[in-house]
């Protein structure tokens, strides 16, 4: 890894087959080929640890809506994250993608509420997929992978 090299940490809970397509879209538009100087990582929210965070100058969180909720596994992750990475990761850089059921609402704002603790920053509005499955997901999903990495192979997060 050269010293211009930055690091796109994508922290993805997937376990159906709709989430798992949905994070292969999110990380092909991370690797684009347009992108230069940006390595991807993806972990499961249970393998991710503060180091992971603390390594990564932007975060995309991508969780189903549980319950109305974010996934047990990123609330696990934040559970473990939190006071470790609170003092180091100020002004952090990150990106949510939410796949919801129903409407999303609670599942944003466990996430915001969290990262507002953190005092992570918000680099564009939740992604939320409503609804029944739809194409539209994968593409959104691929979308929101490559803006986050393009913005920060410019220099622009």
């Amino acid at each position: 890894m050269t010293t211009d090299q930055k690091h796109l940490l994508i922290v993805s809970h997937h376990p159906s087959r709709n989430t798992q397509a949905m994070q292969q879209a999110l990380l092909r538009g991370a690797v684009d080929d347009t992108i230069e100087a940006v390595s991807t990582d993806v972990r499961s929210p249970f393998d991710t640890a503060a180091e992971h965070v603390c390594a990564a100058d932007a975060i995309i969180l991508f969780t189903p809506e549980n319950l109305g909720y974010m996934s047990g596994a990123l609330k696990d992750f934040f559970d473990r994250i939190y006071y470790p990475c609170l003092e180091h990761t100020q002004g952090k850089p990150y990106a949510l993608l939410v796949r919801a059921g129903h409407d999303g609402t609670g599942t944003c704002r466990g996430v915001t509420s969290i990262t507002t603790g953190l005092r992570w920053r918000e680099i564009r509005p939740p992604t939320v997929c409503r609804g029944d499955f739809s194409s539209d997901f994968i593409e959104n999903a691929r979308e929101l992978g490559l803006i986050v990495a393009a913005s920060l192979d410019n220099g622009l997060i």
